[in-house]
C-alpha cells in the first residue's frame, strides 16, 4: 500500500530532507530543520538511543531511497532482482533503475515539482514518449527516447511554476531538455556519479544479501 500520509513525517523518521514536496521543501521552514528527531510521542527519547545496528543501518538506508523515489516494498524489492543479475555494481545499478523510471525523468527534467506530482501527471496521461502517450509511472525510459507533455497539458499550471523553478537549477547531464516544446531525452544511462542524491547503496544491497 502506498504511503499517504504527510511528507514531511517521512523525512523526519529517516533524518534528511527527501524533497517529496518538490519547491516547497526549498521555500518552507522544513520540519526536519524544526524537529530535528524521528515522529512520535517518544521520537526525542528514541534519537538519543545507544548506537545503532548494522541492521538498523541498512534497513533505514532502504527506506530512504524508496521513499525518495516514492515506490512500494515490492516494487523497490522487484527493481532490484532485475539489477543484480547485470553486470557491474549492483547499488550503481538498483539508482540507475530507479533514476530510469518515467515519473523520475519527468520530475529530473522539470515538468513537475515532485516525483509525486510527476506520477499524477503520467497517470491523467499528459506525458509521451516518441509520440505514444504512456500512463504508467514505473515505464523504465531509454537512451535515445524523448519525453513530451502533450500539448493540451502544457498550460498547466503546476507544469508552468515547475518550469520556471527548473530553469534555476541544474539539469543532470545525461539528460537534455528542451522547455520550448517541453520536451526531453535521455542522453545515456545515468552513471553514479552523476546522480544527485545522497545516499549509502551498497547498505541495500548487504541488506537484500543477508
Amino acid at each position: 500500500m502506498r504511503y499517504t500520509g504527510p511528507s514531511c513525517r517521512q523525512c523526519r523518521r529517516e533524518g534528511t530532507k527527501l524533497f517529496l514536496k518538490g519547491t516547497k521543501c526549498f521555500t518552507e521552514k522544513c520540519p526536519v530543520e524544526r524537529r530535528p528527531f524521528p515522529p512520535g510521542q517518544h521520537g526525542q527519547s528514541t534519537s538519543r538511543r545507544r548506537k545503532v545496528s548494522e541492521y538498523a543501518k541498512q534497513l533505514r538506508e532502504k527506506q530512504k531511497i524508496k521513499r525518495m523515489y516514492g515506490v512500494s516494498e515490492k516494487q523497490f524489492r522487484n527493481t532490484f532482482e532485475k539489477v543484480s543479475s547485470l553486470p557491474g555494481i549492483t547499488g550503481h545499478n538498483l539508482l540507475a533503475a530507479l533514476e530510469s523510471r518515467l515519473d523520475n525523468m519527468v520530475y529530473r527534467m522539470g515538468f513537475a515539482a515532485s516525483r509525486k506530482a510527476a506520477r499524477q501527471l503520467i497517470c491523467h496521461r499528459h506525458v509521451e514518449i516518441n509520440g505514444k502517450t504512456v500512463d504508467i509511472p514505473s515505464f523504465q525510459v531509454q537512451p535515445g527516447q524523448e519525453i513530451r507533455v502533450r500539448q493540451h497539458a502544457r498550460e498547466n499550471v503546476g507544469v508552468l511554476a515547475s518550469l520556471e523553478q527548473a530553469a534555476r537549477g541544474q539539469v543532470p547531464s545525461w539528460l537534455a531538455v528542451d522547455k520550448d516544446t517541453f520536451s526531453g531525452r535521455m542522453l545515456e544511462r545515468p552513471q553514479r556519479a552523476s546522480i544527485p542524491i545522497a545516499a549509502q547503496e551498497q547498505l541495500v544491497v548487504e541488506l537484500y544479501s543477508k
